[in-house]
């Protein structure tokens, strides 16, 4: 694996895994008042267009880590929807 492959895998999982906390703590407490309803939208539309554009490459790294943040971030946004 080249330098610049790995970085970017670690950048990967560690920006997917960020998700992993907030996800549990809202799960857990069921508390989202705090949490931007906007934000949260926006980001989880960006996330699937990056996945898009990943299939559209072919591009695994791409693929997977959009795929694992889009299942988390929007996890967080119909819990959002569902908590308010």
């Amino acid at each position: 694996m080249l330098p610049s492959e790995l970085i970017g895998s670690l950048a990967a999982c560690l920006t997917t895994a960020a998700f992993i906390p907030q996800v549990w703590q809202v799960w857990r407490s069921q508390h989202t008042q705090d949490i931007s309803l906007a934000m949260y939208a926006a980001f989880t539309c960006g996330v699937a267009l990056w996945l898009t554009y990943g299939i559209l490459l072919n591009a695994w790294p791409i693929i997977i880590a959009n795929a694992i943040t889009l299942l988390l971030s929007g996890t967080v946004l119909v819990l959002k929807l569902r908590f308010g």
